[in-house]
């Protein structure tokens, strides 16, 4: 059952990421955070053509496909200034920035989930984890209205005791708010279950996720495709880069031994 964020005071500082044991024999960690886009839905193309569709509303040149795709991963408000500014830090004028962000949410609500697809082995990786009774979180930066219908029509919903959205916490990653929001969700949902950040692993694409985990004091996995603004894999400082969620899920669950 999905247990909706509630707001609370983000907090941050002093945690430094702390790789789990490499015991390699059954589940290591207490708890596992999945980020979204590029992680287990490939949700570019959807993000691509909302975009697209803004600037020609507005009159403005459209870039091409894997240029919108680089701004993908802070937000809707940061991939809008992105797309108006043709620059990755640059902001947009504020009345129309708030403007443009409303054209591109009414496009990408008519668009989200056509074009988008599951990674693959992300359904079996997951019900593998949910098996084995690990709390289960997605920590994404995307805005809840957009979050949910994406996670029910994948059929993912199922699988998290807790959803974090881009306007639950207080701040986005690579701020570590939302993981400490998820971190206190699954606690609530798992009451039972001792959860410290230590023993967490995110598990992400870029480096939004792999600060945010870190800066929350948990480990930082990556999967090697999705969407990284322009940074390599090497780049990110990942604990660990994982083929796939089936490679991961492997690792958690001891069914194959981490390397030395």
């Amino acid at each position: 059952m999905l247990r909706p964020a509630s707001d609370i005071e983000a907090r941050r500082g002093g945690h430094a990421a702390v790789p789990l044991p490499r015991a390699g024999t059954g589940p290591a960690c207490q708890a596992v955070l999945f980020d979204l886009d590029g992680t287990l839905i490939d949700s570019a193309p959807d993000l691509i053509a909302a975009v697209g569709a803004m600037l020609e509303c507005l009159g403005r040149p459209v870039p091409a496909a894997d240029r919108i795709e680089g701004y993908v991963g802070k937000g809707i408000p940061r991939l809008v200034h992105r797309a108006l500014t043709a620059d990755m830090q640059a902001d947009a004028e504020p009345a129309f920035h708030a403007h443009a962000v409303a054209l591109f949410e009414g496009f990408y609500r008519q668009q989200s989930g056509r074009a988008s697809k599951l990674y693959p082995n992300v359904t079996e990786s997951l019900e593998q984890l949910r098996q084995a009774q690990i709390p289960l979180a997605c920590v994404t930066n995307k805005a809840r209205a957009f979050t949910l219908p994406l996670l029910e029509q994948f059929d993912l919903v199922r699988f998290f005791d807790r959803v974090v959205a881009g306007d639950d916490a207080l701040a986005r990653k690579p701020d570590p708010a939302p993981v400490w929001l998820a971190l206190e969700g699954l606690r609530a949902c798992r009451p039972a279950a001792a959860i410290t950040p230590a023993r967490v692993i995110m598990i992400g694409d870029s480096a939004n996720d792999v600060r945010a985990a870190r800066g929350a004091g948990c480990a930082a996995w990556c999967v090697p495709y999705g969407y990284r603004e322009g940074e390599t894999i090497d780049a990110l400082g990942a604990d660990r880069v994982v083929d796939d969620l089936a490679h991961g899920a492997r690792l958690i669950l001891g069914m194959e031994a981490y390397p030395r």
